[in-house]
């Protein structure tokens, strides 16, 4: 009797501890710890407050971002016999041209002052602007490929070309304006130049083809004019390419490893979602956990930048096979495919300048919403934010408390970019930041935890943008000290690392930490 009560135990043993490595056939698999920060135990119900515009825009469908949309076009060959061209222009207003005019009779040699002037003469004869053709394109093909060069302008016969060097002792980019004669002379020049960056033999040909052949046609005006802005940087391709309404896809900008999310395509929802405050459209990723149940509650983590950071819910979703945390969803935001933002602006606008609106968006319409499709556990839910979006999960945080709807639980604030509250913009209010939006004004203590982190190597990485505030490492110092004096549920945690380079291993860690098997 004793042998068979010896064996009973082993085996209820054996069952709780691989109670998370077998999620799928575990039914003790969901059972979460809960963080101690967090005092609300009752379930937490959402009210959604979406518009009847936004809820008639959502779209949940499966994965469509494998279906990356390449850019095609035509290679030009000897073979051709026509060619399409294709020129978006610009214009320099002429009172530019004149002040600018002005300030470079102070500072440029003669020679160089006269090439310039006499590009500019006939336009401050007549009064008009300088127009002027920005980007060329033969076949869809950028004549100038992936090369760091302005197209040619035309003027009276000859060719000005703007040539922009990297002087390293000044640690500055210097601007020149050549002239050449005619076309043969402007090539002598390409071949040397391109030689000199190690481009082939066969590519400078190329390039010198789509030259000869714009040329021709802008001279003859045998050529398309483009729509101001119809030209855009892929960062995928490395070069400029020609977006119109048919092939406006950024897919190809994110990053991740396409076999390891084909992997799990299946536990991968993809929603379409609108916001009327922001007017923006986004795309939302949920990655459901191994053996999800919808008659079981989960906690979430909500991870901002979607473009980079769908990337790692491959790995966190395997954490979790492994049986080395409890079963998550993952879900990650971004805008649209359709939506490019190579230069961070439109990130910057919604993630600091128009944080208010983007919190009300992700608390009282997105989380919400996703409540209604998943069973979710929001005392125990996180919301992720780093640098830009780092300033966003602190936001976020110290103004959890004046919204009725209480998405989460927990907090990451990843080397937050405070000093970009500095700048001139409406709407930014630093002071209000330094006192953290006057949460400890209205509450006692923070009933939430925070998971505070950053790059023991970032300071130096953005040394042009602190102008005399506190770099990114000071203000995550200092945000440290104000949370341990109000006696916060406070993680905290420097990386050997720049200022984004950790933070995969960071995920998985607070993963495993956060919620454990």
């Amino acid at each position: 009797m004793k042998r068979v009560i010896a064996i009973l135990l082993s085996l209820t043993l054996l069952t709780s501890m691989s109670a998370c490595s077998n999620s799928e056939n575990s039914s003790l698999s969901t059972q979460v710890k809960t963080s101690e920060s967090v005092e609300n135990t009752e379930p937490i119900h959402l009210t959604n407050k979406m518009t009847e515009t936004e809820l008639a825009k959502v779209d949940k469908h499966s994965l469509t971002l494998l279906d990356a949309h390449k850019v095609t076009t035509k290679p030009v060959t000897n073979e051709q016999t026509e060619h399409k061209v294709s020129i978006e222009f610009a214009s320099i207003p002429i009172d530019e041209i004149i002040s600018g005019l002005e300030a470079a009779k102070e500072e440029l040699p003669d020679e160089e002052y006269g090439k310039l002037y006499e590009k500019y003469a006939s336009n401050i004869e007549s009064g008009e602007d300088y127009t002027y053709p920005k980007y060329i394109f033969v076949d869809d093909q950028n004549i100038f490929n992936n090369a760091p060069l302005m197209p040619p302008t035309y003027v009276d016969g000859k060719l000005y070309v703007t040539d922009t060097k990297y002087n390293s002792e000044t640690d500055s980019y210097e601007t020149t304006t050549n002239t050449y004669a005619d076309m043969d002379d402007y090539l002598d020049w390409i071949r040397r130049k391109f030689r000199d960056w190690n481009y082939p033999d066969e590519v400078i040909e190329k390039i010198e083809e789509r030259i000869l052949i714009a040329d021709e046609a802008y001279r003859n005006g045998n050529y398309e004019t483009l729509p101001e802005g119809s030209v855009v940087y892929s960062e995928s391709d490395h070069s400029y390419i020609i977006s119109t309404d048919e092939n406006k896809d950024y897919r190809n900008e994110w990053e991740f490893d396409r076999q390891a999310v084909e992997e799990i395509r299946e536990s991968i929802d993809e929603i379409d979602i609108y916001d009327e405050e922001l007017d923006k459209n986004f795309v939302v990723h949920v990655t459901l956990p191994p053996g999800y149940d919808s008659s079981k509650e989960y906690p979430l983590i909500l991870l901002t930048d979607g473009i980079w950071r769908f990337g790692n819910t491959p790995e966190m979703r395997k954490v979790m096979e492994d049986g080395k945390s409890s079963p998550v969803i993952l879900v990650s935001i971004w805008y649209s495919y359709d939506v490019e933002d190579t230069s961070g602006s439109k990130r910057y606008n919604d993630l600091v300048l128009e944080r208010s609106k983007s919190l009300d968006f992700i608390t009282d319409n997105l989380m919400p919403y996703l409540g209604e499709s998943y069973s979710i556990d929001y005392n125990n839910s996180t919301l992720y934010g780093h640098s830009d979006g780092g300033v966003f999960s602190h936001y976020a945080l110290f103004n959890s408390d004046l919204y009725d709807n209480q998405p989460f639980g927990n907090y990451i604030i990843g080397s937050p970019a405070f000093w970009g509250l500095y700048y001139d913009y409406p709407n930014l209010n630093p002071e209000e930041y330094e006192k953290d939006y006057g949460y400890f004004d209205r509450n006692r203590k923070l009933s939430k935890s925070v998971y505070l982190c950053a790059g023991s190597q970032e300071d130096p990485d953005y040394t042009d943008s602190y102008n005399g505030h506190d770099t990114t490492l000071e203000g995550v110092a200092k945000l440290k000290e104000r949370l341990e004096s109000h006696g916060a549920n406070l993680t905290y945690k420097l990386y050997d690392s720049h200022h984004y380079q950790y933070i995969p291993e960071m995920l998985i860690e607070y993963l495993k930490e956060k919620y454990p098997c």
